[in-house]
């Protein structure tokens, strides 16, 4: 029962709203079925999950010349976000790419396609699930179908997948360009693209499949970037007698022995300041003061942590019914617990321990070394 309301209502609803969320639905246009000529042989259409990581991907490639997200595979004419999200419409979040045939070929972006996704999954890709994130690959033309076709048989019959390689193959008919707000949205906000990417779990599904032959792909270049790793970013737990001294009797309580400090006593529950909260034992950042709310709880509440990738879930049974305990994981610090009764865009509420958090000022964020984290209050 791990995530039993919140796995439905939680990650994959957080997903499509903070998307649907961050604009108004725009219009779209449709763009033509398969080509012929020039046109049919320097474009070609993939959908692989998410559109947003598929355009990141390809639009770096050498030889792409644009990468546009869209919709296709469905029965409907002009559809939004909105529809294609509600499963209604039939269509898959695609990718349309127009390439210089000199310079990349169709069968190099097959197989920087395949290196994107997981192909065994048709019923989503990673953490979006549902028809409208299904991959396919759909062609322009003969040569394309065979080439694709011709690929895939070579993936499955390589023995890289223990289930069967089972993307499907399909003509181009229609493909509907996306509203604006959703092009080049790994340029547009970087770092909740890679918040997206790096809690989506596609990076760790391919660096387990692929691992340093992922670089052979040129995903290094394509946009398969994830937030730092502990290595990387030098967060950890120190000893329990560093801990002892760098922590007051509540501190320790709270993220040692999962203690939980009194409501309307601590010293974030009303906290406004704009800045984030960072664990207190390792310095890893946690939330933002944008999606802090007053639940009325008596403790800080949030609607969405900072990164997913630092965020630890365990199943809680201290009390008759099982919780979700949220712990950090780097610090492996207990910090509260999540509940699916939150505000939108999630739905999910995060009442974590004051004692458990530092805050940094935004007006400090560069100087402690959380720089890239200004872009969450519209800052460089």
């Amino acid at each position: 029962m791990k995530r039993l309301l919140i796995a439905a209502a939680g990650i994959v609803a957080a997903v499509f709203l903070m998307k649907l969320a961050i604009s108004q639905s725009q219009t779209h246009t449709a763009i033509s079925s398969a080509g012929n000529g020039d046109e049919a042989t320097s474009t070609a259409t993939f959908a692989g999950g998410c559109f947003w990581c598929i355009e990141a991907t390809f639009e770096k490639l050498e030889g792409v010349k644009e990468a546009v997200s869209g919709y296709s595979g469905g029965h409907t004419q002009n559809p939004t976000y909105k529809e294609v999200g509600g499963g209604s419409t039939g269509h898959t979040e695609t990718v349309q790419i127009h390439y210089d045939p000199e310079v990349i070929s169709y069968e190099t972006l097959l197989h920087h396609f395949w290196r994107d996704i997981d192909p065994t999954d048709i019923d989503g890709q990673f953490v979006d699930r549902g028809s409208e994130y299904r991959p396919a690959i759909f062609y322009h033309d003969e040569v394309q179908k065979a080439l694709a076709v011709k690929s895939r048989d070579e993936l499955d019959a390589s023995g890289r997948f223990s289930s069967p390689v089972a993307v499907e193959i399909l003509p181009l008919e229609k493909f509907w360009e996306a509203e604006k707000y959703h092009q080049d949205y790994y340029k547009k906000a970087p770092l909740r693209y890679k918040i997206y990417r790096a809690g989506s779990g596609r990076d760790v599904f391919l660096d387990k499949v692929w691992g340093k032959e992922i670089l052979d792909a040129g995903n290094a270049e394509a946009g398969t970037e994830t937030m730092g790793t502990n290595e990387q970013v030098g967060y950890f737990k120190p000893e329990d007698a560093v801990l002892r001294k760098k922590l007051n009797a509540m501190q320790y309580r709270v993220t040692q022995e999962e203690g939980t400090e009194p409501p309307f006593q601590n010293e974030y529950w009303n906290h406004k300041e704009d800045g984030i909260y960072v664990d207190i034992v390792s310095g890893e950042p946690l939330f933002s003061s944008t999606t802090k709310y007053k639940s009325g709880t008596g403790w800080p509440s949030f609607w969405e942590p900072i990164d997913e990738s630092f965020i630890v879930e365990k199943t809680d049974y201290k009390l008759i019914y099982p919780r979700t305990e949220i712990r950090s994981k780097h610090g492996d610090s207990h910090l509260g617990h999540v509940f699916a009764d939150g505000p939108a865009p999630t739905g999910l509420r995060y009442c974590i321990n004051s004692a458990s958090l530092r805050f940094v000022p935004k007006t400090t964020l560069k100087d402690e070394g959380y720089g890239e984290y200004l872009a969450l209050f519209g800052e460089n």
